[in-house]
């Protein structure tokens, strides 16, 4: 086992591409694309879980962890939903944009740039977002044992990302990156998908147990994301700290 999860190459590849997170038609786009269905499902699984009741800030005082927050298109709407965020991101050119954009925003957002085993902090989170970041890690068992450390008992942690199936070869790699050209080249590696049952099983080593799994699949007419029954490329699982 190792003792670092960050993907140098992988690191490479955001940064270059850092100045571009805010721009809802540039490098990004897909990903401000995606994040209305990943708002509302969070959003609303986590009032379900926590029984929250406050309609102004729906969700007051949740400590959340936003882990590979990049620039922050995720961490500045649970923050607007009242959540006390943290975001972190093994790229520094990614932290600089997120707290600039939360500056800007009048956001009070904590980022550090690290890693889940290398962050130092006291804190155990309610809520933990791996959103579309654990096919870009390293050492994916060292990875979600890290994160389920900093996770609070009978806390929640999400997980967003591309299962292991030919379908998903040929829709995230050849159908995003060489067809439609949502994505650049070279920004997904099939062979680092994971399927859900593997998530599955690394978590229940670490006293997380599957709740919820649904798939998110792109509707090409209405030009939007929806929750799908559909998991064989791009899913959502929630995972419960025993």
């Amino acid at each position: 086992m190792k003792n670092n999860t960050i993907n140098k190459k992988e690191i490479e590849k955001f940064t270059k591409i850092a100045e571009e997170w805010w721009d809802p038609n540039g490098k990004f786009k897909p990903l401000h694309k995606f994040n209305p269905i990943r708002i509302s499902y969070i959003k609303e699984s986590i009032i379900n879980t926590f029984k929250l009741n406050n309609h102004d800030k729906p969700l007051d005082n949740i400590n959340i962890l936003d882990v590979g927050c990049g620039g922050g298109l995720l961490s500045e709407p649970m923050s607007r939903l009242g959540a006390k965020v943290v975001g972190i991101d093994a790229s520094s050119r990614n932290i600089e944009v997120a707290k600039l954009h939360a500056k800007e925003s009048n956001l009070n957002i904590e980022y550090h740039c690290t890693s889940p085993e290398k962050f130092k902090t006291e804190k155990k989170f309610d809520v933990i977002l791996n959103m579309e970041i654990v096919e870009h890690v390293e050492d994916l068992d060292f990875f979600l044992k890290s994160c389920s450390d900093l996770l609070s008992d009978n806390g929640v942690m999400f997980i967003a990302t591309i299962n292991k199936t030919l379908k998903s070869y040929v829709f995230a790699i050849i159908g995003a990156e060489y067809v439609l050209r949502w994505l650049p080249i070279g920004t997904h590696d099939w062979n680092k998908f994971v399927k859900p049952e593997a998530l599955s099983s690394i978590l229940k080593k670490n006293n997380l147990t599957l709740d919820a799994l649904d798939g998110m699949k792109f509707n090409m007419l209405k030009n939007n994301w929806a929750i799908s029954s559909d998991d064989s490329v791009n899913y959502i699982a929630k995972f419960i700290k025993n």
